[in-house]
């Protein structure tokens, strides 16, 4: 070995002690792959045992030597997974258990165990019991008394509605004004109601927002029991109070726990970055145009992942053929697009309607 050589390895060695030390100040120890020790195994076999005593600095020469024993024995006595039609068949349980436990808390484990039986998968209430242990699953009695938000909200998603407000800077002829976009969610239906637009919403503005939201004829809360909103200060106690005078709890969501109102956190995000951050507003009325056009998009034209990928209020029935010439309809100059297959029936009657 040349004199150059042995410097290169002294200060490698030197590197690996200092990044070793780095290591322990942090209190972190150095955490290996199995492509790494297999890579060192390999490399140390061949320097032999007295020189890897020379030059090792990660690893002891027998951690190396026991590394590489330890992989030439995995190479012939390792067990290799099979995937058989049973084990494929526990998955599917393990899955449905969980999910049973998760979405029915109030449901046993002999519950659970029927539920299987209805969709063909026997097993004992103890196969039951061990699979929702393992996934950390209470037993029914402890579960009801620690329901969760989630679960909530998926009892009550037929009576509930949440709020949430939105801002948007417009031109004016005094200059750039914030105005607050004031919306209210439908969750089953997933329906929208803008229920304030404006530049100066006070405690006068939202209690008459109030108002009209719980109106005896054609109120949007009509038949709600719940409305979700979080702790902003334009929901006034007078707005409140309104609101449950007629019936209507408000629920107002923790500090810092958007979470907890994440339907109308993420109306929020799809109307700005699908629609509002693409535009310019000079004006109330093309704020106002933007937002209606988006509504009607959002309601029978959009696709909703929630939903199955489902339109919430479709015009017209989902087309399952591949009849037809494709339609597409445009909102706001083509950033909202829908598209759809015209009927033959249909497209012949207009003709006979213009001809």
């Amino acid at each position: 070995m040349s004199r150059r050589q042995q410097e290169v390895i002294i200060y490698l060695q030197a590197e690996n002690e200092i990044l070793k030390e780095q290591l322990d100040t942090k209190g972190q120890k150095l955490k290996l792959s199995n492509h790494q020790r297999r890579k060192l195994a390999k490399q140390g076999k061949l320097l032999g045992r007295k020189r890897l005593k020379e030059y090792a600095s990660i690893a002891t020469p027998d951690t190396i030597l026991r590394w590489h024993r330890k992989l030439i024995a995995l190479k012939y006595t390792a067990k290799r997974k099979i995937n058989t039609a049973r084990q494929d068949r526990m998955v599917i349980i393990r899955e449905l258990c969980v999910k049973f436990a998760d979405e029915n808390p109030s449901w046993g484990y002999r519950r659970i165990q029927g539920a299987l039986s209805n969709l063909g998968y026997e097993l004992s209430k103890t196969t039951v019991g061990n699979i929702l242990r393992a996934k950390g699953i209470i037993p029914a009695p402890e579960r009801m008394k620690k329901s969760n938000w989630q679960q909530f909200v998926r009892s009550h998603m037929a009576t509930m509605c949440v709020a949430d407000f939105l801002t948007v800077e417009v031109w004016t002829m005094s200059g750039l004004v914030r105005y607050h976009v004031l919306f209210v969610m439908n969750l089953a239906k997933r329906k929208i109601q803008i229920a304030q637009i404006g530049c100066q919403v006070n405690s006068e503005v939202m209690a008459q927002v109030a108002r009209n939201l719980t109106d005896f004829e054609d109120g949007f809360l009509q038949g709600m029991e719940y409305f979700v909103c979080d702790r902003d200060s334009l929901f006034t106690k007078e707005f409140r109070g309104i609101l449950e005078g007629a019936g209507v709890d408000v629920i107002r969501c923790r500090p810092q726990t958007p979470q907890q109102n994440g339907y109308a956190e993420r109306f929020v995000k799809s109307i700005k970055t699908e629609c509002l951050n693409h535009l310019i507003f000079f004006g109330e009325h093309s704020l106002r145009k933007a937002v209606d056009e988006y509504v009607e998009h959002y309601h029978h034209e959009r696709n909703h992942q929630s939903l199955d990928n489902l339109i919430p209020f479709p015009y017209a029935p989902r087309d399952e053929g591949q009849d037809g010439s494709i339609v597409k309809t445009e909102r706001l100059g083509g950033l909202l697009n829908y598209y759809h297959r015209e009927s033959e029936s249909s497209k012949s009657r207009e003709e006979a309607l213009t001809g």
